[in-house]
Order: C-alpha cells, then sequence, then structure tokens
C-alpha cells in the first residue's frame, strides 16, 4: 500500500511529505499516547467530498478528551478546514484521511498534563481495506484466542493509537492461520467487533449488531443502521453468542477502511450460502451510492472539500 502524497499538514502549515517527521523522543512514540480517526474521501457529481467529517472530527476531539487532553490550540472549524485543505492540496478525488493528535513534548511522568497536543493530517490513495474480491466472496474469519477491552480498562469509545496493540496481536494471529479477519469477544464472551471493524448478523429478516457500551461506536456502524433501517429492515442492539455467528443468515462487518463487507465463513463454518447475502448486499450497495453523493437524502453526509 503506497501511501505517499505531495503535502501534510502539521500544526497549521502544509509542509512536504518528507519533512512530516517527529523526533524519537517524542512520547507519543514510546507510550502510544496518541488518536486518531479513519476517513475517506470520494469522488462525488459535485467533486471530492469528505464523508461525514463533522462527526469524525468531533469523534477525534471526544477521543484526545477520553486520553486526557484538556485544551487544544485549535478550533473544531479549524480542524475541518484542515482536512478540506490537506484533500485538496494533494489533488485526490478518492483517498483515505488519517489525522493523528499525539502528546509531544514531556509526559514522560506518564501525565498528558506535563505534554502539549499536536496534529498532523496526512491523505493518501487507498483502495478495499480487504481486496475487491471480497465485495463478492465475503471473506473468512475465525474468534480471536485474544479478548477485546474491559470498558475499565482502556477506554473503548476512544481511538486511542496504545489501544490497537490489542487489535495488532489478534490480526497477525488470524492473517497467521490463514483467515483474513479476526472477531473478538468482549471479556463477558460475548462478540464485540473485529480488530478494525463494528459487526452485524442477519437472522430472519432482522439486523442484530452488539451494543455500543463495549465497543467503538463506528461512524459507518451509524451510517448503516440509518440505510437499513430506511430500506424497510429492523435494526436491534443485543448481545450476541459466538454460536449465534454460526448460525446466522448472515454475517457483515464494517468501517471506513473495510467498508461493508460479508463473512462467508467463521471458523471454518460457512455462513449462509457462503458469499455476501442478499441483505447485506443490498446494504453495501446503498452505502456506495451513498458516500459518493448519489442518494439525494444521505447527501448531508458528504462534506465537498471546494
Amino acid at each position: 500500500m503506497g501511501m505517499e502524497s505531495k503535502f501534510i499538514w502539521k500544526n497549521g502549515e502544509m509542509v512536504p511529505f518528507e519533512q512530516a517527521t517527529l523526533h524519537f523522543l517524542t512520547p507519543a512514540l514510546h507510550y502510544g499516547a496518541a488518536v486518531f480517526e479513519g476517513i475517506r474521501t470520494y469522488n462525488t457529481p459535485k467533486g471530492p467530498a469528505i464523508f461525514r467529517l463533522g462527526e469524525h472530527v468531533k469523534r477525534l476531539f471526544d477521543s484526545a478528551r477520553v486520553l486526557g487532553f484538556r485544551e487544544f490550540p485549535w478550533s473544531f472549524d479549524d480542524v475541518m478546514k484542515a482536512h478540506k485543505d490537506t484533500v485538496r492540496a494533494n489533488g485526490f478525488n478518492d483517498c483515505y484521511v488519517r489525522p493523528l493528535i499525539y502528546l509531544d513534548g514531556g509526559g514522560w511522568n506518564l501525565n498528558v498534563d506535563y505534554g502539549k497536543p499536536s496534529l498532523m493530517i496526512a491523505v493518501w490513495e487507498w483502495n478495499n481495506y480487504l481486496g475487491g474480491d471480497a465485495l463478492v466472496n465475503g471473506i473468512h474469519a475465525n474468534i480471536s484466542s485474544f479478548t477485546r477491552h474491559h470498558v475499565n480498562v482502556t477506554m473503548t469509545k476512544a481511538k486511542i493509537a496504545g489501544n490497537y496493540a490489542n487489535s495488532i496481536l489478534a490480526k497477525t494471529e488470524s492473517e497467521r492461520n490463514g483467515f483474513q479477519e479476526a472477531i473478538m469477544l468482549d471479556p463477558q464472551g460475548f462478540v464485540a467487533e473485529c480488530t478494525g471493524e463494528n459487526l452485524f448478523i442477519v437472522r430472519n429478516g432482522v439486523i442484530y449488531t452488539p451494543s455500543t457500551a463495549p465497543v467503538l461506536e463506528g461512524i459507518t456502524r451509524s451510517s448503516l443502521a440509518t440505510i437499513a433501517q430506511d430500506l424497510g429492515y429492523e435494526v436491534k442492539e443485543a448481545p450476541i453468542s459466538r454460536d449465534q455467528l454460526y448460525i446466522a443468515d448472515e454475517v457483515f462487518v464494517c468501517g471506513t477502511a473495510a467498508e461493508v463487507i460479508g463473512l462467508s465463513k467463521i471458523d471454518y463454518r460457512q455462513i449462509g450460502d457462503g458469499k455476501t447475502g442478499p441483505i447485506t448486499r443490498k446494504i453495501q450497495e446503498t452505502y456506495h451510492d451513498a458516500i459518493r453523493g448519489k442518494i439525494a437524502k444521505y447527501e448531508a453526509w458528504c462534506d465537498l472539500v471546494g
């Protein structure tokens, strides 16, 4: 995956890609004291638009507050503009957008109050995270041997960089064992989420998803719930057990990077007919039209770069 671009936004300045560097002793690098977002820009009939930018920027600030930062040198509007400026400066129509607020200087005593927040925003061209074939054929997943975080061990509502060591352990294990994704259970043994995606199951025409209490409140998850309800499906939040995955009619996962992907096998058990199911396909197709500004009712989700 090439991540090169012309410019990266760094603390209010657009710097050349090669100059967007950090010192080795930046505390965020040593302690994972940073928060980030994954955002997408898509080409629409009106030009490039960042999908649900306002919601992503709000969650970025929320994550930073959860980590403990109290004050920021930039306003909400500053950061909104910075994202658009970065996409525009690099000339991309379709790209992934990665903002990162990190502990910069100080903080070696494990207290964010002794450091300061810095912000960088990068963009790069990126296709589907799990591969093009996954859209139709789905992917194979397994139940990870690693448990998702307890809600009072680390904060599950924040995209804190250090949290993702948990995902790295699970994803690496699964791929080494021949799977494409890992499903993680919460400390009580119920289904939580995947390493970078929220999860839904379909049974008897009803769509179920785990409660947001133990998982990240996904923006793509929220978008799909709205789309599914608009298509006439009932969507329920409920605890999901491991064996309910095996007997589901369909299982699909979603996230900014993955978008919407069906699971065709879990722990070597075929799900449905072994391909992306019809309800998943319908939601998938509607979502792909929505992110590209082709559906009027979802047009407000597309924030034009200008």
